[in-house]
This record gives C-alpha cells, structure tokens and sequence, in this order.
C-alpha cells in the first residue's frame, strides 16, 4: 500500500549552513543550462577561472599512478607525510614527525574528523565570526556548540583577545583561528596570535588553526605560522593543495600535531581510528605533496606587483573605492575580499536579495555575508581569482544594482 509519508532528515542538519554552494549556486547553474553566461564570485575554485596546476605536481601524480592502486596507511603515504613534517620543521615548529601527520581528502574532511574524535555533545568550540562555514557546520554535526568570537570590521576583521578570553567557559574545549582568513583576507599579527595562545595555553584548549592559505599574502604581509608560537597545549595546523598550488580537485589536505602532544596520545589514537575507518584518502595526489613542498613556488609569482592575484585584488579595490555604497577592509591574505554596504545610503539593504537581484538580473554570483555568522546582513564576499578586466566589469555591475537600490528609496 503505498502512503504519502515523507522521508524526514537529521535534525542535526537544521542549524547548518553552507551558502557558498546552497540556494543561489543551484539558481546560476539553472540560469547557465537556459543560456546564460554567469560570472561566479562565490567559491575559491582556481580551476575554473584558468589555473593551472604546476606541472611537476601533474607528472609526479602520472609517474606515481602505478603505486597508487592500493590502499595506503590510514594516515598517508609516508614520503608527503615526511614533507609536511620537514615544512613545519623549516618554519620553526618544533618536534613534528611523520606521526604527526595526518593527510585526508582535503581540509574539509579532516576538519570534520578532528572535532568528531574531540567534541562530546555540548562541548563548546570558539569560532570566528565571520568564519567558513564549514567549521561552524562541522562543530554543530559533530554535538558540539559554536560559540563565535567577533572578528569586527571596525577591527580590520581582526578578534579582541580579552573578548576571546572572557567567552571560555568550562565546556570550551577548542578554539578555531583561520589566518589568513576566509572570508576577509585578514592576516593575524603576531602580537594578537600570541595572545590568543596564551588563552588557549591557559585553558588548555586545542588550537585547530586553518592555515591553508599560508603562502597567499599581499604588500609584503608576513603571516606566522601560530604552531610557532605554541608549547604548552596541542596546536593542529590545516593546510594542503588545493589554494596555494591551485590543486583542489586533488583532494589533498592534512593536518600536523604539534606543542603538547604527549599529552594527546588518546586523542590521536581516536583521530587514527576514524582515519582507518575510512581506509585511507585519495592516494594518486598524495603523490604531489613533496614535490609541491619541495618545488618552487609558484605562488609567489601570482601575488607579487604585476601577478594576476595580486592585480585582481587590486581591481576589487579600486572597484569598491569608485563605489558610492561599498566600502572594504583591503584584504592582506587569502583569496577574498569581505565587502560592506554602506546603511547610511541603503538603510534598507539586505545581502540575501541582494544577491538574489544581482544573479537574476547582472548574472553575478556572490555570496551574502550573513552566510559566514556574522549578524549583520550588509556584507557580501567574493574571490579575486577571476582576471582584473573581469572584475572591472563585475564591479560596473554590481554599482548599477546598488545604484537601482539607490533609486528605489
């Protein structure tokens, strides 16, 4: 007999969010199978804006395919292991060694893995505000609480450590530091890091730092590695591929102990468990992890004065200077700039129509602001990975929508 039930869903899925690839990217694809040419600014994917992976991480995959028909060891293949673990140790991180190596399918999925063998229900985790999604998501699925710490704009995107410090209750268990960040391109100075290492310390809280941006910096910004600076607590430092060597579709992340890891041995043991549980990660691009680390760095190339990340950068900034409703925090790192709409001009501004308008009627894609827990809702975000004459011109369009905005009030 057949019934009309419906399938319900995990209530643990009520309170995620992931706007980067929700309601608005389903609307562009729709609009791009009716004919449409869509400019996406929504998600940090170099290959589709004409990047290129370097060649010698594309010939150590091909040249290592035979040996990557198995399985491998649940936490990686050990030669890219044994690299991470010698970049850690050439940027000053002390008493990393292969062991201390995780590598998953990229950061998202060892995220996802740290704070399941971490978090009991009701543990609580400090998260920025904004923040990727994902963390917040992630903290939620796994019976966790994220409690945001404000990264406001009127601070350059950067915390307050007392604020920080005065949100640490007894069920805090870990803090989250993205730097440099996503979604603002802020990059934290080490006075501040050292601070927020001093709560962790303190606390004894994990500090989960999302470093896969570490080579993505502008105008001479240093960014310091926080694992650096960490000694009397556990420091996990998140980097991989797929930003700094334009490789996402590799699927290669990782995640390195470091700090008080003798005190740790259980916890790793957990992370080993569910690291087995899934066999093992993608192998083939774990092959490209030493000659990546090893290699040259093309990066740098790309963000220095005349490369094209730094001159798309440069064009959002200009753009949002000519504007007159948008102002911009200049990013110093990363792949994004975090825009405000000025409320003096808009009172009325809502990013989610915003965004919504712009897609329908400019074929831009951009995310909301309020998508990344914020609670605001005058902010939107986009890459710079897109070439500058492309942002110009996305830049025309989005000052026309705001401009009708303008009219209408």
């Amino acid at each position: 007999m057949k019934t009309d039930t419906r399938i319900r869903p995990s209530d643990s899925t009520k309170h995620v969010r992931y706007e980067i690839r929700g309601s608005l990217a389903r609307r562009a694809l729709e609009l791009e199978r009716l004919g449409y040419e869509i400019t996406s600014l929504n998600i940090g994917n170099p290959g589709i804006f004409g990047f290129r992976t370097p060649e010698v991480l594309r010939v150590s995959v091909i040249e290592n395919l035979p040996r990557a028909e198995g399985y491998v060891h649940q936490k990686g293949v050990f030669s890219a292991r044994e690299a991470i673990a010698l970049q850690q140790e050439e940027r000053g991180v002390k008493g990393v060694t292969t062991e201390d190596v995780f590598i998953g399918n990229g950061v998202s999925e060892l995220i996802d893995m740290s704070l399941r063998a971490l978090l009991n229900p009701g543990d609580e985790v400090l998260v920025p505000s904004p923040d990727y999604p994902l963390w917040t998501a992630a903290v939620t699925l796994n019976g966790g609480k994220a409690v945001h710490y404000p990264c406001r704009p009127e601070n350059g995107f950067c915390p307050d450590p007392d604020e920080v410090a005065s949100l640490v209750t007894p069920r805090t268990r870990a803090i989250v530091i993205i730097n440099p960040n996503n979604p603002t391109g802020a990059v934290y100075p080490k006075a501040l890091l050292e601070r927020l290492v001093r709560t962790a310390e303190t606390n004894q809280l994990v500090i989960f730092s999302d470093e896969i941006y570490d080579g993505i910096t502008y105008d001479g910004t240093k960014m310091v590695p926080i694992a650096t600076l960490v000694q009397d607590t556990l420091c996990a430092t998140m980097s991989g591929l797929s930003k700094i060597y334009r490789a996402c579709g590799y699927r290669v992340g990782w995640v390195s102990f470091s700090g008080a890891t003798h005190r740790a041995g259980d916890y790793m043991a957990s992370l080993e468990l569910l690291s087995s549980l899934r066999l093992c990660s993608n192998v083939p691009g774990q092959y490209a992890v030493q000659s990546a680390l090893g290699g040259y760095q093309s990066i740098r190339d790309l963000t220095k004065p005349g490369g094209r990340l730094y001159e798309s950068r440069r064009a959002i900034v200009e753009g949002v200077a000519q504007s007159q409703y948008m102002r911009l925090t200049k990013p110093n790192g990363a792949l994004y700039a975090f825009i405000e709409v000025l409320t003096d001009k808009l009172p009325n501004f809502n990013d989610h129509q915003f965004a919504l308008d712009l897609l329908e009627q400019r074929h831009v894609l951009v995310t909301p602001g309020s998508s990344f827990n914020v609670p605001y809702s005058n902010h939107f975000r986009v890459t710079n990975l897109p070439d500058a004459q492309t942002l110009q011109m996305v830049f025309g369009r989005i000052e026309a929508q705001l401009a009708d905005y303008a009219g209408q009030t």
